[in-house]
């Protein structure tokens, strides 16, 4: 699985760079929910397929790591 790691955690991107979807937007599909010692890991999959891990705490919620979907190629996200 190919990672675009803290994609919105330190860049403050708010939307898939795979498709322009806002992170905070429907559609999304909850994967498997986690609870932490601070909260709970989420991950979820975005409407284009790329999975996402998002950590949701008393500061909100930011992802942390995301894949490319699976249908596209390796390199750049598509524009």
């Amino acid at each position: 699985m190919a990672s675009t790691t803290g994609t919105t955690g330190t860049t403050g991107t708010s939307t898939c760079p795979y498709c322009g979807w806002p992170d905070r937007a429907e559609p999304f599909q909850v994967v498997s929910r986690h609870g932490t010692a601070t909260g709970s890991t989420v991950w979820t999959r975005c409407g284009c397929g790329s999975l996402q891990v998002r950590v949701v705490g008393d500061q909100g919620m930011r992802i942390v790591s995301r894949s490319r979907p699976a249908d596209l190629p390796w390199g750049d996200p598509a524009p």
